[in-house]
């Protein structure tokens, strides 16, 4: 039974930051999912993919695994790199850029 801590990356439909600044503790999946033949759903005999838990820092995710004795793996996020822009820098002297309309 392995836990993953990772903090959720927002969405492709999200432009701001809701939901990505919890930690997530989630267990790896013990069994395979399965097709059940007469009506082709698919499930799992897995209970504990059930389970997320949401901790508002990567510390007390961590202090949780141990105090309940979980092996775990932490996932740390990628940091986007992003520079400042303003409206008026489009349309600056010293643009390096081609003007193009």
């Amino acid at each position: 039974m392995t836990a993953k801590i990772f903090r959720p990356a927002k969405t492709a439909m999200q432009s701001g930051q809701a939901r990505t600044r919890a930690w997530i503790l989630e267990f790896e999946p013990e069994a395979r999912r399965e097709v059940e033949p007469l009506m082709g759903w698919t499930s799992s005999r897995d209970m504990k993919s059930q389970i997320r838990m949401s901790f508002p820092t990567k510390e007390q995710a961590i202090a949780y695994a141990e105090r309940h004795g979980l092996a775990y793996h932490v996932s740390d996020p990628h940091v986007r790199k992003r520079r400042p822009k303003s409206y008026s820098d489009n349309f600056r002297f010293g643009r390096i850029d081609s003007w193009t309309h």
